[in-house]
């Protein structure tokens, strides 16, 4: 059956890593160079696909698809929430914009770890240029759209009833 936990979770991590396969696109074909906060947001959706895979390989009964749908949650809610810093940074008004920033693999030679965590997410001036829109959404609000939608899909994954009969159960 197309909608049971096993086949929606592999269907959500082609979503998660097709998502990431269009970023790379973006930076390797189009050369629209990501921010920091665009890599950290490729990372938690690099997070969300390997659960979503996981999970479809696993294919648990009970309690088994919560977890892996409370992990999917955990880690589409930090894409969510670097993605939600990075809209608003966008939207602010020039004269508010922080000072553009070094780049990561500087930050990543220089600082240990957690200060360069707590410098992206903080965001500069880097991550407040809008250099893709697609209906009037950014490139983050768009990544923001995603990963709610990937959260909802998991946790809907979770709440259907386990099918016994099917290629996949």
């Amino acid at each position: 059956m197309l909608f049971s936990f096993r086949p929606m979770m592999a269907i959500g991590a082609i979503i998660a890593f097709g998502a990431l396969g269009f970023a790379l696109v973006l930076q390797y074909v189009f050369d629209m160079e990501p921010c920091p906060m665009c890599i950290f947001q490729r990372v938690a959706m690099v997070g969300v696909g390997l659960v979503m895979l996981i999970a479809a390989l696993h294919g648990p009964r009970g309690f088994g698809r919560w977890v892996y749908a409370a992990l999917t949650l955990v880690a589409a809610g930090i894409g969510s929430a670097i993605a939600a810093r990075h809209v608003w940074l966008q939207s602010l008004p020039p004269d508010q914009v922080p000072a553009c920033g070094p780049s990561l693999d500087y930050m990543m030679d220089i600082m240990p770890a957690w200060d360069v965590i707590r410098t992206v997410l903080a965001g500069d001036g880097n991550c407040a240029i809008i250099e893709g829109s697609f209906l009037g959404i950014s490139l983050p609000g768009w990544t923001l759209v995603g990963f709610v939608a990937l959260a909802i899909w998991g946790i809907i994954a979770a709440v259907l009833p386990p099918k016994s009969t099917g290629a996949f159960e």
